[in-house]
This record gives structure tokens, C-alpha cells and sequence, in this order.
């Protein structure tokens, strides 16, 4: 593991900070700060004029850098028609966790049916592609076919390793890294027949689902913390570099904003690495598939952290 550097920045370096809607940033904060064990966190000052002070009072920007690049993606809650029952349209099971989920690979999953008849299955879609493009995501909603969502999250892996079959399509030239974007893999995908589902089981990393019905359809998906998660205001993060619940300031081309980080992902590795989180549906899908930008990450620390890690001469 590549050892991390730590540089102290002052908030006058960070590009449009003053702009931002620090407000909004703090209540997503607020749901997730109650969690926090170490007493530097816990230490926070409730005493605050403005949400942009009570950032500016209580935090130091830190720069934290492991010498890979920054690189900012998107991902966000499909909407899929689905059903709880199988028929002959919706054949696709969505697994519950099983006993030991370590044991299969997506193959045996997929073509060899090494858990059907175990009584895991707690929906059907119509569309293996489906599936896989929920399990990158993590959550989604399934539309029933009476008008009512069922939502599923994360409930676990098979512990094998993730492979991206888009940087495997572009490995092997069948698609630039310019072309390169959820809709384009899906429709090699479904173009390329029995080639396009051998690409699948590529990726044996499989994820596993549970339905959740302790979330009010109005709020977003849960985030590793075990609270839903807000667009455009909460990130995943790689946490053996960035401390979960942390506020973290983004720059890139497209957006200058004070994020939190919420969440993690299996693709999510590095100090300046992080996930945004766009919404439900399909448009914020396009609007997640989108983003491929380079920039910087800045994490606010508490200042007495700020102040251990960075007098260390890191």
C-alpha cells in the first residue's frame, strides 16, 4: 500500500468554495456525523452562524495523495421493470445472500444455475444485462408490474476480484475509450450474442440483494454508513484512504462542490479516487455514465486531525 502524503491547504485555495451552497452540503452531513467514534470527530463545535462557518471553524482542507491520479465517476439507482414471481419474460433471478457466497463464480452462477432452487431468489428481471449493470450500481428500484417499486441493495459479495469489462473492451479494441459508456457496453453486449454474455462472467465479482423497505420512496438509496444517500451531494470513497462521513471538496471540469463521503465500492481505490452519486432513473443514469473527469479531491479534516496527520511532516 502506497504510503499517503498530507498537505494542509487553506479554504481560499479551494476553486469556488465561497460559491458553494454550504447549507446543503452540512444537512447531508448531519446524517451520517452522529456516527463517528473517534473524538476528534466527535469534538465538532455545534456552535455555528453559518453552515459555510461551521466548516470553515471546525475543519482544515487536506490534501491526501498516494501518488495515483484523480479520477471522478458517477453511478446512480436504476429503475428496472421487474417482478417478485418468474414468468416467462422475467426469467433473471436477483440473489439474496447465501450461506457461502464465496463458493461460486458469476459463471456458475449464471450458466450453470448453481443457486437456483435454494429459495434465494427475491425478484426476476427480463435481462441478464440488467442484473449486471445493478450489481455495478449496488441498489436499484424494480417496477412491478402493478405500479409498485420493490428496492434492493447491497447485501454482500462472493469475494471474488472485480474486473471492469469496459476496460476490457477497450483492451481488446472493440471499443475506443472515447466510445466507452454504459449504453455502448450494453449494447456490444446484446449485439455479440454468446460473446457478449462470456464478457459478463469475465467479472466474477457477483453481488448479492436484499429487499429494503425500511426506505420512504422519496429518499435515496443506503450508503455504506446505513443512511440513504443524497444526489449530487454524496460520494463513494476508497475508506483505507478517506474517512467515511468525512466532507470532501471536489474540483473537476464539471462541477466545484463540498461533497460527503458516504459510500464505497469495490472499483473504488485511491486517496483521489471517488463515485458521485446522481439520483434514480434514467436520467440521472445518463447523467452518471457521463462523468470521466479529472481534478482533485480535497478532505476536510477536524482541525486536531488535520493538525496530528500533517505536523508529521507528511
Amino acid at each position: 500500500m502506497a504510503e499517503l502524503a498530507y498537505r494542509r491547504l487553506s479554504y481560499d485555495a479551494l476553486t469556488n468554495w465561497a460559491a458553494d451552497d454550504h447549507q446543503a452540503a452540512l444537512d447531508v452531513f448531519l446524517t451520517t456525523a452522529t456516527d463517528f467514534a473517534d473524538q476528534d470527530w466527535r469534538a465538532l463545535s455545534a456552535h455555528y452562524q453559518t453552515a459555510r462557518s461551521f466548516f470553515e471553524t471546525n475543519f482544515t482542507p487536506v490534501l491526501i495523495e498516494d501518488g495515483s491520479p484523480c479520477l471522478f465517476t458517477g453511478y446512480y439507482e436504476p429503475e428496472i421493470t421487474g417482478s417478485r414471481e418468474p414468468t416467462d419474460t422475467f426469467c433473471v433471478p436477483i440473489y439474496a445472500l447465501p450461506e457461502d457466497p464465496s463458493a461460486f463464480t458469476r459463471k456458475q452462477i449464471d450458466h450453470d444455475q448453481a443457486l437456483a432452487g435454494h429459495g434465494l431468489e427475491i425478484a426476476y428481471l427480463a435481462d441478464p444485462v440488467d442484473l449486471f449493470f445493478l450489481q455495478v450500481q449496488g441498489s436499484g428500484r424494480i417496477v412491478l408490474s402493478d405500479g409498485h417499486k420493490m428496492r434492493v441493495g447491497f447485501a454482500g459479495k462472493n469475494g471474488r476480484a472485480y474486473t471492469s469489462i469496459g476496460k476490457l473492451l477497450i483492451a481488446r479494441s472493440a471499443l475506443s475509450a472515447e466510445e466507452i459508456s454504459p449504453e455502448t457496453i450494453r449494447a456490444w453486449i446484446k449485439r455479440n450474442g454468446d460473446a457478449g454474455r462470456r464478457l459478463l462472467w469475465e467479472n466474477e465479482s457477483y453481488v448479492f440483494f436484499r429487499e429494503l423497505t425500511q426506505v420512504a420512496a422519496d429518499q435515496g438509496p443506503i450508503g455504506t454508513l446505513g443512511k440513504s444517500i443524497t444526489p449530487l451531494r454524496s460520494i463513494a470513497v476508497d475508506p483505507d484512504r478517506i474517512p467515511l462521513g468525512a466532507p470532501v471538496w471536489i474540483e473537476n471540469a464539471k462541477m466545484t462542490q463540498l461533497m460527503v463521503a458516504q459510500d464505497t465500492g469495490s472499483a473504488i481505490k485511491g486517496s483521489q479516487r471517488a463515485d458521485i452519486f446522481f439520483g434514480t432513473g434514467q436520467t440521472a443514469g445518463e447523467r452518471a455514465g457521463d462523468v470521466n473527469e479529472t481534478g482533485r479531491m480535497v478532505v476536510l479534516l477536524p482541525n486536531a486531525m488535520a493538525d496530528k496527520l500533517c505536523g508529521r511532516g507528511h
